[in-house]
């Protein structure tokens, strides 16, 4: 299908691009790049890579992961996966966003994309690539992506910008707090949302130059918290960087997370008792929102839900129209 037929190139490590990488400014609508953020599981990445066929791949592997589990993830790939060198990604730490970074610097160098997605070793297609590939040819120039000026629900006192006022580390999924007040960042609307997003390409394009002509946002994002959900949001809610952002953008998640009540650091698996769940967000009314990917699975919790995915969910023909506009989820993830 020509709508999503791009110039790749493969690379199993270094940064610098080898010979038959194209450059293009010519963008396809409707064409989605992948950056895939993955830590471990390579049945379920190789699996994931699978699904997103024909769609180009930019996958990157965490550096603490051993080398066999690099070795089991990468070996012999098909030509539109490109392995990005190799970050430390702890969570909540800033190197997961330095890796969607250069994830994004390589699709728009190396694809005629017009939309990319960042996504988890652990997400999995809800629809078919030609579909998710038709749903975004009918929405040019926007992104999908629920985030939201500051303060944000659910993320304690003061909505998140406690999130940005200290010096933060984490040890084992634990928050390690330098207890001295910096200045927020002068300039930019503080915001925050899922890490899990659809951008269209000039949106991508207006965080990269942001990150190129203030190196200090970086700087001074190293030490915040979780800045994977607060750092890109950030500049894409700051008019003077993006002013268009909120007339251009789905309000809404293409992901499919399930959040339970009470306080939890990462959402639990899906398995097939959660077919129901997935079934009824593909299928709700017009006015839902676009719901194209679901997280978390995993190969030694359940890999039948997968089965089900792609011989009942996946084997469908294209979307029909749906809206694009949709309220928010109880939770950001």
């Amino acid at each position: 299908m020509s709508a999503t037929s791009y110039p790749v190139s493969v690379s199993q490590g270094d940064a610098t691009p080898r010979s038959g990488t194209v450059t293009t400014g010519n963008v396809t609508a409707g064409s989605l790049a992948c950056v895939v953020l993955a830590h471990n599981d390579p049945v379920q990445v190789r699996r994931l890579i699978a699904a997103l066929d024909p769609f180009p791949v930019f996958l990157h592997c965490d550096a603490r992961s051993a080398h066999t589990v690099f070795e089991q993830m990468t070996a012999d790939l098909p030509d539109r996966v490109r392995v990005m060198p190799r970050l430390r990604t702890p969570w909540a730490r800033w190197g997961v966003v330095a890796a969607e970074l250069e994830g994004y610097r390589e699709a728009l160098a190396t694809t005629g994309a017009s939309h990319v997605a960042l996504l988890s070793g652990s997400d999995y297609p809800l629809r078919s690539t030609e579909e998710i590939a038709q749903l975004l040819g009918r929405m040019p120039g926007r992104s999908i992506a629920w985030s939201r000026p500051m303060p944000v629900p659910n993320w304690g006192l003061g909505g998140g910008h406690w999130r940005l006022q200290f010096s933060y580390a984490a040890w084992r999924k634990h928050m390690l707090v330098l207890p001295v007040p910096r200045r927020l960042p002068p300039g930019l609307v503080l915001a925050g949302g899922s890490q899990s997003k659809i951008l269209a390409r000039h949106h991508v394009e207006a965080v990269l130059r942001a990150v190129e002509e203030r190196p200090g946002l970086v700087r001074r994002w190293r030490h915040s918290w979780i800045p994977d959900e607060t750092f890109v949001y950030s500049l894409l809610h700051t008019p003077d960087l993006v002013p268009r952002w909120e007339e251009e953008r789905v309000r809404a998640s293409a992901w499919v997370i399930r959040w339970p009540d009470g306080s939890v650091k990462s959402p639990p698996w899906l398995t097939s008792a959660d077919l129901g769940v997935l079934r009824a967000a593909c299928e709700e009314p017009v006015t839902g929102p676009l719901r194209m990917f679901a997280r978390k699975f995993a190969t030694d919790v359940d890999t039948s839900v997968l089965d089900v995915l792609d011989r009942s969910f996946r084997a469908r023909g294209a979307a029909g129209t749906r809206s694009e506009e949709s309220s928010s989820p109880g939770r950001v993830g």
